[in-house]
């Protein structure tokens, strides 16, 4: 049986740089353009966390977060149960990009653990390149689907319509996704559903944090779960604009390259939505 905690450490050295060498801020660059994603560790207090996300990115305020524009995820012992709040319980969290129900979901998340779970709470991080390459892989009519402008519908009566997958003018796509409550699918889209989880499920990678580790991730390429936990689990979350210059999503492998259909990065053209967006 493969060893789980050896894989989650493979996975967190293979993405790892250093904050304290020289050319750092070079290095997350370049690697945010290639692959994403970038592991961090060191940053054990939130004045730590707060200046790192300065130095990544512009701090876009969220709803839940605090004046300085961190936000402090645990479990509050009372949202578990409202729609859209799971990330403030104790409960599995679903593969998710962040603020899917705004027009313009910000680009990086920064993600530090300060306080381990005492059971559970692993992240679970699926490229969206893989997601893709598998369902065209299986089945290409499925990849189709989810790439048709206004096939799903994310967030409250104030949520936006999009898709799964938007194709850049430039050929790249940028991911977009959330599986609760919160969201709604077209009839076109919807018989392909356990596709798209599977899909999702087959690329995940397991992540164990430990205090003062973390992962900057670009959130139109990266999906982010969470399993169940125990104990008092304490996270900080930065979300922002990129301070370098980062292109969109992630550039399809050659054989998932050429779809029929190319969406504007917001909406595209329109299609069918019969389902009547929520309004809780």
């Amino acid at each position: 049986m493969p060893d789980a905690s050896a894989g989650s450490e493979r996975f967190f050295t293979d993405h790892y740089v250093n904050l304290r060498a020289p050319h750092a801020s070079d290095d997350i660059a370049a690697q945010l353009r290639e692959t994403g994603l970038v592991t961090l560790d060191g940053l054990t207090t939130r004045r730590a966390v707060l200046a790192s996300a300065s130095r990544f990115m512009a701090i876009t305020p969220h709803p839940h977060g605090a004046p300085d524009g961190l936000t402090l995820i645990h479990d509050t012992g009372r949202h578990a149960y409202r729609a859209g709040f799971a990330g403030f319980g104790n409960g599995e969290l679903h593969a998710h990009t962040e603020r899917s129900g705004s027009p313009n979901p910000p680009r990086l998340i920064l993600l530090v653990c300060l306080q381990p779970a005492s059971a559970g709470g692993e992240t679970l991080l699926a490229d969206g390149l893989d997601v893709y390459a598998r369902l065209v892989g299986q089945n290409r009519a499925v990849a189709i689907a989810f790439s048709q402008p206004r096939t799903a519908y994310f967030g409250t009566g104030t949520g936006h319509a999009s898709q799964v997958f938007t194709i850049q003018a430039d050929g790249r796509i940028s991911i977009r996704l959330r599986q609760d409550d919160l969201a709604r699918w077209s009839p076109i889209v919807r018989p392909y559903l356990p596709h798209l989880r599977s899909a999702v499920t087959a690329s995940q990678h397991r992540l164990t944090l430990q205090a003062g580790q973390g992962y900057l991730l670009d959130n139109h390429r990266w999906l982010h779960a969470r399993t169940r936990f125990a104990g008092d689990r304490r996270l900080l979350r930065a979300l922002g604009e990129p301070c370098v210059a980062l292109p969109n999503g992630f550039t399809p492998r050659r054989a998932a390259s050429v779809l029929p259909c190319r969406a504007k990065p917001s909406d595209g053209p329109s299609t069918p939505f019969t389902s009547n967006p929520p309004t809780r």
